[in-house]
C-alpha cells in the first residue's frame, strides 16, 4: 500500500482512486464558506478530501458524501473511519441522480469538484476518463440534483476551469442557481485564469468577484501569502 498524503489533521490514502489529490480539491475545501452550516453534501467525494476538510473547519458540521466509483467509495470510507471526524462523516455508494430522488434531507452546503471535460479525447484509463469527463455526471443532471437537495438559504460551491466555469454559470441560471461569489484563480501573476471557484445561491443577490494567485514565481513552494493563508490549516509544509 502506498504511503498516505499527510495533512495536518488527517491522512488520505489514495492508491485505489483514479484521481489523486490535487490543488483544485484543496482550494475548494478551504475556500467554501462553512460559517453556521449544519449539514453538507460532497458530490463525487473521491478520496474524501473535501469532506474531511469541511469537517475539520467546522466542529458542528455533519458531512454526507456521495461516490459512484466502488474503489473510491471504499477508500473514502476508510479515510473517514480513520479520521478524528468519523462520527460526523457518512458516505453513500450511489449516483447523485439516484440519491437526489430518494433523499428527504435539504443541505445548507453542497460542494463538488466535478468532472468537466465534455468533448475531446478520453483518458486511456477508463476510470480516470469517467472522473474527468462528464460521462456519468452531465452538468445539467448535477444542477438538477443540486436544485432538489439545496436548502432555500444554502449555497452550492464548485471549482472548474475558466471556460467550463462560465458555461456552467449559464446553465445554472436555468435552475435558478445564481453566482453570489466568484474567485478567479491564477497559477502566477500575468498568466491566464486557470480555475474559477463559484458559490451559487437560490437568491439572485449581488455577485462579488476577487482573485487568488497561487505562486509568486516558478520556484518550488514559492507560494503567495494569500494562498498560504487559505491553505495553512491543511498543508504540513505551510
Amino acid at each position: 500500500m502506498e504511503k498516505p498524503f499527510r495533512f495536518k489533521h488527517f491522512d488520505i490514502y489514495q492508491d485505489a482512486c483514479a484521481m489523486k489529490i490535487n490543488t483544485d480539491g484543496v482550494l475548494l475545501g478551504a475556500w467554501s464558506s462553512i460559517t453556521e452550516k449544519q449539514n453538507a453534501l460532497d458530490i463525487g467525494t473521491g478520496t474524501g478530501l473535501i469532506a474531511l476538510m469541511l469537517a475539520q473547519r467546522n466542529s458542528k458540521l455533519k458531512v454526507d458524501a456521495v461516490e459512484i466509483d466502488n474503489a473510491a467509495f471504499v477508500q473514502a470510507f476508510e479515510n473517514f473511519r480513520n479520521s478524528t471526524f468519523t462520527d460526523r462523516l457518512q458516505i453513500f455508494h450511489t449516483p447523485i441522480q439516484d440519491y437526489a430522488r430518494v433523499c428527504l434531507k435539504k443541505y445548507d452546503l453542497i460542494i463538488s469538484n466535478p468532472p468537466f471535460f465534455k468533448a475531446g479525447t478520453l483518458a486511456r484509463n477508463h476510470r480516470k476518463a469517467q472522473v474527468r469527463h462528464t460521462i456519468q455526471l452531465p452538468h445539467d443532471e448535477l444542477l438538477q440534483s443540486v436544485d432538489t437537495l439545496l436548502a432555500p438559504n444554502g449555497h452550492f460551491d464548485i471549482i472548474l476551469p475558466y471556460t467550463e466555469g462560465n458555461q456552467f454559470i449559464d446553465e445554472a441560471i436555468h435552475y435558478r442557481l445564481f453566482p453570489s461569489k466568484i474567485t478567479e484563480v491564477y497559477t502566477k501573476e500575468n498568466k491566464p485564469i486557470e480555475r474559477i471557484l463559484i458559490s451559487f445561491s437560490k437568491k439572485n443577490n449581488i455577485q462579488t468577484t476577487n482573485q487568488l494567485i497561487i505562486h509568486n514565481s516558478y520556484a518550488p513552494k514559492d507560494y503567495t501569502e494569500a494562498f498560504r493563508t487559505l491553505t495553512k490549516d491543511f498543508y504540513i509544509f505551510m
